[in-house]
This record gives structure tokens, sequence and C-alpha cells, in this order.
């Protein structure tokens, strides 16, 4: 049975926005008291957080489908709809959040650090919200936007100071049992430890944290044994530790061939050239073994390599490793730079960023992108005439129809706001004016009318609001 997962696929998907309502204030004597529908919820994001009790990705390993709440739906009398309930996701110490090509999209370190992996989507406005000096009584809403729907791959790599590495039953696990508290499975046979095992270690004044990575064989940087699987749990550790042999039963391997073996692997892996190293020769318990550490010895030493002799059966030589290690994480320590406080990068736009593009096809369809066009469509209800005037007013505003124009659109042509895949396609009528303040007069420019006398003007516009009022009695939201 599966304890141990440090790589896993999850789809996330963000709670919906909730629909705006339209609706009118009604009450005796005072039948249009104007709109008083209230806006929709919040969509709940997933929010991945680090979390010091879990170790592992097992949960979302069984379970990779994640889906936080959808936000509720307004209300008449300006009653607004309830957010939806963010979804936690608790990620042990050290994970790395991926896109499904490999983009890293957060290194989540630190108890509390947190990422939004999907974004609830917004709610919509209701008439209320949408009422104006020009647009007194909307009949209509904004529906919500949907939340956004991730496929991320998380991946752990383990957060520790010291790597012991090494070849199977080298006596990594032995070791780190003695050196801390921790009891990792011992067996005499190849392949013992299948996860990483940690421990702490206290050295005087200096407390750091070990990691017993199951062990290296030839070719384990191109995915032989289990070296490639965890591998990546080498990467935050700020020294590693060679565990050889010494007293190995097979004939053609040697301390010294071991450990050029494991640079090999480590060199293949990549990124982990700059880390201090340190020998530690294990099972000088053993009479032949401890001929061969003396034997080997002057040669690591002749590398550059600091080398101890240890027994983690006997206990023999695990102080002076243990302080000698410490000095080690000490020095790596002192050497890192100190963490800068929180700043906040602003980026700001530039003065000629419109917000959207307009991009015409091989096929001639002009296709529309940018996050508020793309975002005001999927918020229109298309049924509705009126929200389908407030779009277009919307995307006059911010200049859709001008960079259409000049792009070279003409009445009749397709136009595409959106993606390939989801996308509303419509033919395209320039107007002037737009909006559902003119009533169903749209495309009507008021600027070539002739001057009218300033009585019929007044009789032009309390006629105007007459059949406003009329299209408005004959609006049935409920």
């Amino acid at each position: 049975m599966t304890t141990f997962v440090d790589r896993v696929e999850l789809h996330v998907a963000a709670g919906n926005g909730g629909h705006g309502c339209a609706s009118v204030h009604r009450e005796k004597f005072k039948p249009l008291g104007g709109p008083d529908g209230g806006n929709g919820g919040r969509g709940g994001d997933v929010i991945l957080i680090v979390d010091q009790s879990v170790t592992t990705l097992l949960d979302y390993h069984h379970s990779p489908h994640r889906k936080a709440t959808n936000g509720k739906p307004g209300e008449g009398g300006n009653r607004s709809g309830k957010d939806g309930q963010d979804l936690i996701l608790p990620v042990p110490d050290g994970t790395v959040v991926q896109d499904g090509a490999g983009n890293v999209l957060a290194d989540l370190v630190g108890h509390g650090t947190s990422y939004i992996a999907a974004q609830g989507g917004r709610g919509g406005l209701g008439n209320a919200a949408l009422s104006s000096a020009r647009r007194k009584a909307p009949g209509f809403a904004l529906l919500g936007v949907p939340g956004d729907l991730q496929d991320i791959v998380l991946e752990l790599k383990t957060v520790a100071d010291v790597a012991l590495v090494g070849y199977p039953s080298a006596g990594k696990s032995s070791l780190i049992s003695v050196l801390s508290a921790a009891k990792p499975k011992i067996a005499d046979y190849p392949f013992t430890t299948l996860v990483p095992n940690l421990g702490v270690v206290t050295a005087g004044e200096t407390v750091y944290t070990i990691a017993d990575v199951p062990g290296l064989i030839p070719g384990a940087s191109q995915g032989k044994g289990l070296g490639l699987e965890f591998l990546r749990h080498v990467e935050r550790c700020s020294v590693l530790v060679h565990v050889l042999d010494t007293a190995t039963l097979e004939s053609e391997r040697d301390p010294v061939s071991d450990l050029d073996m494991i640079e090999e692997e480590l060199k293949q892996y990549g990124g982990l050239g700059n880390r201090p190293r340190m020998v530690v020769l294990n099972k000088i318990d053993v009479p032949d073994g401890k001929d061969l550490a003396e034997m080997v010895r002057p040669d690591l030493e002749a590398r550059g390599y600091r080398v101890f002799e240890v027994s983690a059966v006997a206990h023999t030589g695990l102080r002076e490793l243990s302080f000698a290690i410490a000095e080690f994480v000490a020095e790596s320590r002192a050497a890192k730079p100190k963490e800068e406080a929180t700043r906040i990068v602003i980026r700001p736009k530039a003065v000629d960023d419109s917000g959207f593009t307009v991009v015409q096809e091989e096929d001639g369809l002009f296709r529309v992108r940018g996050e508020k066009p793309e975002r005001w469509v999927r918020q229109t209800d298309f049924s509705n005439d009126e929200a389908v005037g407030y779009l277009a007013d919307r995307l006059n505003r911010l200049g859709v129809e001008a960079s259409l124009m000049k792009a070279g659109a003409r009445s009749g042509d397709g136009v595409a706001i959106g993606p390939e895949d989801n996308a509303v396609v419509f033919d395209w009528e320039p107007t002037v004016m737009a909006g559902a303040e003119m009533l169903g007069r749209r495309g009507e420019d008021h600027r070539l009318d002739e001057p009218r006398p300033a009585t019929q003007r007044r009789r032009d516009k309390q006629a105007e609001r007459d059949e406003a009022t009329q299209e408005f009695e004959e609006f049935k939201p409920f």
C-alpha cells in the first residue's frame, strides 16, 4: 500500500460567481420603486498552504479532483449573494507547483506560505448596481463569471540541511537512526529505504535536519532504480554527505568507485555542483572494512574531501561526525543572504496598452482577445436585449469598435470574442451610439438630426420617458 507520494497531478476548480439579480422594488401605492436586485457572491478560491504536519501528497494521489464552492446568486431587496467558501489544501513544506508544461508557478517553503491555484469567479452585478443617471431602470443583471479550471503538478522537494547519499545498503538509514531520533526501516537487502527519511540532530548550539535519500545506482539520473524519483530531495540540502560502504561483498565495487559513480549521477542531474561535500566511510566495525577505510582515506583526502571513519552499529566516530556536519551547516547558513522584507513590485501598464488585441485570422474572422472583453462576454445574458446593448456600450467605450474599424472590419464581417474553444461569434454591425438607454434605436446618431425648437425637444424627451416607462412595466423579472 502506498504511504508516501512526492509527485501528483491535481485538477482544481474554483467556484463560479453567483448571478446578479434583476428585481424591481414594489410596495403599496408605489409599484415602480426602482431596481433593487442584489449582486451575486464571489466564487471560492482554491488555495495551497504549507502545513508542517503534512509530510506527503498521498491525499491528492487518491483524490486528485478538488473544487471550491460557488457563490450564491443575488436576491431582490438589495440582498447580495453569499460568497463561496475558499478550499484550503494543505501541502508539505518544500512543495513546488508546476503547470502541465513543467513551468514553475510557485515554490512553497516555510510554514503558512500560500498560493492561489485557482481564482474564484466574480459575482455578477444586480440591476441596482447597474442603475445610473441615464439608465435609471435597467431590466437586466450581469451573470457570474466561471471560476478557473487548472491542471497543476505538485512535486515535493524535501527541506533539509544535510542529505546522505550513496549506494543501497551503504548504511545511510542506520546512520540517521543513531545521529537522530528517526526510526527508518533497516534491513540487509538493497532498496530497503523507499521514501526519504528526515531526522533532527543537535550538535552543541547547532540544530539541523538530515535526510536519508533512497540509494542511488548507475543510471539513476536517467530513471534507473529509485534514484530519479528522489534526487529532487537533494536539491534543497546545503551539505551532501557521501556514505561509502567499506564492507561491501561485491568484488567490482570499492569506496572510491562508488564515490565516482554517485558524483557522476549528481552531475548528470545538475544544479548540485556548488554544494559542499564530505565523505563518511561506514562499517569500520568489520575488520576488512577498517583496513579498506585506512587504505582509501589518503586518496579521498587528496581530492579535498573531509573524511570520517564511523560505524553506525558500534557507534564509533559519530560525535566527531555530528559536530563536523554542524560546522558545514553553520557556514552554509552564514553564507546565505539575509532574507529581505516583502517587497511590492509595481508593474504599470504601458501608456499605449489598450487591454485587448484585434487580429484578423486567415479565414477572415476578426478575433478580439483581452481580459476585460472576454469577461464581459461571459457576464452577458444574450437572451436579454438590454444586456446585449450594455455589452455593446462597454466594448465601444473600451475602443473595441474603433480598433475593428482600424483593422479593416466592415459591416457583416465575422467577429469572435474569446479563445477558439470558447468564443462568442457574431456578425459585426458598426454603430455610432449604443446602449439600452436608446430603447431600441441602436445605430442612430442624433448629431445628424436637424436642429429642433426647444418646445419640440422637450416633447421628444417626454415621449422617450413615456416609452421607457411602458417597456419597464412590461418587464417581468420573476
